[in-house]
Order: structure tokens, then sequence, then C-alpha cells
């Protein structure tokens, strides 16, 4: 049985299956790097005010160091008795000098413990997503250069409505992921970790003495970015998950821009659209059908999005009701918090490869743009320019496009004194001129 980090009071053991029940180890131990860190703060400032002896803090700072060493290079394992992350670290300690890790745990507290060590990991995983949203849009500028000059047709309710450049329409989602980025710069720049809060009602360390602490730390481990202060409400701070709701929040946002992303690759892959051809490194097959090639990822990245909206849902849920401070419910927030992380940055960083090798069939969509009606607002916008109402012009060009159809002509290929009769500014050689991809995109300014 591992040694734990209460329970004098109790004279019953705890019941095995609530045991079982209760512990976070098994997700829990991705705080281990920054719970040392609390750790090594925590003995700078006990020293400072002479609760152990600087031999004490050295050979505790030694012990952590060294546990912190086994974190950096994977080998650190945690003990499947240990209840969570702080107990294991405290036990490892324990191993290594003995009962002076009694002293380790001085005024302070889980509940202080785990905002801290939850706060870092948010900070160390939004600068990594940071960095692999910046390739995501790299990927779409390399994309866009690629196929520069080239047109689409561009939809609203799923019906054809103008003509777009490309690098328009890859600059849509490349513009989702900059603010998705300037999110993410917010959150790191507003983010700020507190110590000195105990369980609730703060601790007896003087402040001088962890400002002196923090200063050290910071400068030992470089620690760029990372803004440690004392925490001005002790009880908001052991109790508050506000920036996790913030994190997952921003994860979501980032989430459904993917999954906009992934639903019109996988449409305009189809047969029915043929517009894009989904490289075959991310796509599978059927187990029956020897045809198939099915656009898998972009199906998971999609798919991806529930659980990533729940994640966020559900710490929403556990924190709208909870007492001032700690409650245990809060034990609850990693698992969606972690989930969410690593969803997010495998998706992005399969993202970046899936993009640059994604291909147009040019053929394809140089045929959809004859379609005449993508041209219909610029056949008003030249009756404007030649001095007709709009509302006006839209009526005429509506009663033109409804004539073609009716009539199963091209209006490109209309006589002249048809022309006229919708209006007699109305020519066939200003219609050809205008019914151009090229001309379309340029008349817009």
């Amino acid at each position: 049985m591992a040694k734990k980090l209460w329970g004098a009071r109790f004279k019953k053991k705890t019941d095995v299956d609530f045991e079982e029940f209760s512990k976070s180890i098994e997700y829990d131990y991705k705080l281990a790097e920054y719970d040392i860190y609390h750790s090594l703060i925590h003995i700078e400032a006990l020293a400072e005010e002479r609760i152990i002896t600087l031999a004490e803090r050295r050979k505790l700072s030694s012990a952590l160091e060294s546990v912190l060493h086994q974190v950096e290079r994977g080998k650190f394992k945690i003990s499947a008795v240990s209840e969570d992350i702080h107990t294991d670290i405290q036990n490892k300690v324990d191993k290594k000098v003995g009962r002076l890790a009694h002293k380790l745990h001085t005024f302070r507290s889980r509940n202080e413990q785990i905002v801290f060590d939850e706060k870092f990991y948010c900070l160390k995983e939004a600068k990594e997503i940071y960095g692999l949203i910046n390739k995501a849009i790299f990927s779409l500028n390399y994309l866009s250069h690629k196929y520069k000059g080239l047109f689409i047709p561009g939809y609203t309710h799923t019906q054809r409505a103008q003509v777009l450049a490309f690098s328009d329409y890859l600059g849509a989602f490349s513009y989702m992921l900059k603010g998705d980025s300037k999110r993410i710069e917010g959150f790191l720049k507003n983010t700020v970790i507190y110590v000195k809060s105990g369980a609730l009602a703060g601790s007896p360390v003087k402040t001088s003495s962890y400002k002196k602490a923090m200063k050290r730390f910071l400068s030992k481990y470089k620690m760029k970015g990372i803004n440690i202060e004392i925490a001005p409400n002790s009880v908001d701070n052991v109790s508050n998950r506000d920036f996790l709701i913030e994190f997952l929040s921003i994860l979501s946002i980032i989430q459904m821009h993917l999954s906009r992303f992934s639903e019109d690759f996988i449409l305009y892959s189809t047969k029915e659209f043929n517009f894009f051809d989904l490289p075959e490194e991310f796509c599978t097959g059927s187990s029956l059908m020897p045809q198939k090639k099915n656009p898998d990822f972009m199906e998971l990245a999609r798919g991806h999005t529930g659980r990533i909206y729940a994640n966020l849902v559900s710490l929403l849920v556990t924190m709208k009701g909870l007492p001032l401070a700690y409650n245990r419910d809060m034990q609850l927030d990693k698992v969606p918090l972690f989930s969410s992380v690593q969803t997010i940055k495998d998706e992005l960083k399969i993202m970046a490869k899936f993009i640059k090798k994604i291909k147009l069939n040019e053929n394809v969509l140089n045929e959809a743009l004859k379609d005449e009606n993508l041209y219909a607002t610029e056949l008003a916008q030249f009756l404007v320019y030649k001095g007709v109402p709009f509302k006006d012009a839209h009526n005429i060009i509506g009663r033109l496009i409804k004539y073609s159809e009716n009539e199963k002509v091209k209006i490109k290929d209309l006589p002249e004194s048809v022309l006229k009769t919708f209006h007699r500014k109305l020519d066939s050689k200003s219609i050809k001129k205008i019914m151009n991809p090229r001309y379309s995109v340029l008349s817009k300014k």
C-alpha cells in the first residue's frame, strides 16, 4: 500500500472499491513535470523562511530534479497503488531522502498543486498547438500558391453562387486558423499561474519568500513566457477552472474550423463534384467494394467534433453548481482536457501534411465554371453601371435567367434582339465578356 498524504484521523481502511474508483493516477501522471516545478518553488520558499535548512533544500531539490530527469527522458514510471501524481512524486522523493520528504508538503495543499500543474500544462500545450496551427496555415498557403490563378465555383446554401479565386476560397480557412492563433496568443498572454494558496485560505509562508523562490526558479530553469505570481485571492485560485473552460472553448473553435474544412473537402471530392482529389495516404478502401477510396481522415476529423464539444460541456456542467472552494468533482476536469489537447494536436499535425497533397481537377472545375448562373450578379452589376437601379437590374437578370432555363438556351447564345427585350443596354459582346471567371473575380474590388 502506497503512503498517502492524509489519513491519520481515520481508523478504518479505505474501501478497496472506493479507493480504486477515486484514483486519478492513471491520467494525472501527465502533470508530473509541472507538479515537480511546484515543489521546487515551494522548497525554495521554505528554505527562505528557514523552515528547512539549506542542506535539506539541496537534498530535496536534488531528489526532485532526479525525478524530473526521468520525466524528461520518458523513463518516469508511476506506481499503480498511488492515488494521484502528487502522492506518487512524494513517495518517490521519500525513497531517495527518507523522512526528510515529510517536510516537502509543509504548508501546502494538493488543491493548490493541481491548479498550478494544470495551468502550466495548458500553457505548454497551447504553445505547441500555436505552432501546429501555423504549420497548417503554411500548408494552405502552399496549396494556394500551387494553384495560383485558378478559379472555383463559390456556394451559398450549397447552391452555386459566384465565382471565387481558389486562393480566396482557401484563404477563408486560413483566416479561420489565424483567428484561432490569435485566441491562443491571448490565452498565453493572459493566463497567470498562482502560488501560496494553501488549501483555500492561503499560506503562513511570507509573500517575500515566495517571490524570491519564484524568481530563482524562473531564472534557473529558463522559463520564458511563464507568469507566476502570488494568488490575489486564494479561495478563487484553488476553485477556479475558468482557464480550462477558456482553453477547451478555444480548442472547440479550432475543431469547428477543422470540421468545416473536412466537410468541404469530403463533399467536393465526391464523384458528384469531383473538384478535388484527396491524397491516398490519408484515405482507406472498403473490405467489400474494390473501387472505394474513402476520405477517412476527413471523416474522423469531422467526427471528433462531437467529442471535443462534449469535453467543453462536461466541464461547464461539472463547475456550474460547485460551492467554494475545492471539491473532488474537479478531479474530473483532466480527462476532457487531455482528450481535447491530444485530438487537436493529432489532427493539426496530420492536416498540415494532408493539405499539401490535395490535387485539383482543373478540367472538371473549368467545366463547372461554364454555368452561366454564376455570372448573374455580374450581369446585374453591369446594368447598374449603365444607370439602372439595382432593384430593377436584379429583376431584369432574374427574368433573363428564367427565360434561358425555360427555352433551354444559353444566355451567351441569345440573339441581340432577344437580349434587348430585357433591357436595351444588354448586348452580346458585353455578356460574353462578363461571363468569364477572371472577369468575375477581378470585377470585385
